[in-house]
């Protein structure tokens, strides 16, 4: 299996998203990610992909792209993700280690700093097409982008 690392133009996303504080849990994250499809199905919300992001210490916010108009309530949050130079990974986590995976982008950003191809390092996020926990070909494909500056 071949895994590169590119700079690349990600486009704009209109999402729905919650967020919370705490220690990492992935039974927590499936938790949130499941209720927050569940809350877009009863409202008739078509969605897309699905986001994960850490945007700050012991802090999480999963995320689903929607299609349409549509009003968060509750917890339930309404945004978008600007369109962003990201540098950008696609990997299969059951065949390269998510840790190599972050540890590589982490080093291969800190050079392309160093040799100025980019100015700065912006949150980390993946990325996948469906439900990972349902979806094999989703989670084999996870995508984790990191924003950057040119």
């Amino acid at each position: 299996m071949v895994v590169d690392f590119e700079l690349k133009h990600a486009k704009a996303a209109d999402v729905i998203s919650v967020k919370w504080k705490g220690p990492w849990d992935e039974k927590q994250i499936r938790k949130r990610f499941e209720g927050l499809a569940k809350w877009a199905d009863a409202r008739g919300v078509r969605t897309g992909r699905w986001f994960f992001l850490e945007p700050g210490e012991r802090a999480w916010e999963v995320a689903l792209e929607v299609k349409g108009r549509v009003k968060g309530d509750g917890r339930v949050r309404r945004k978008r993700f600007k369109a962003a130079t990201v540098a950008s990974v696609v990997f299969d986590p059951d065949a390269i280690s998510p840790r190599v995976i972050y540890h590589g982008i982490t080093d291969w950003l800190r050079w392309r700093k160093k040799d100025r191809t980019i100015k700065s390092i912006g949150a980390y996020r993946e990325i996948y097409d469906a439900n990972p926990w349902t979806n094999p070909k989703a989670w084999a494909k996870t995508n984790i982008q990191v924003v950057v500056k040119k």
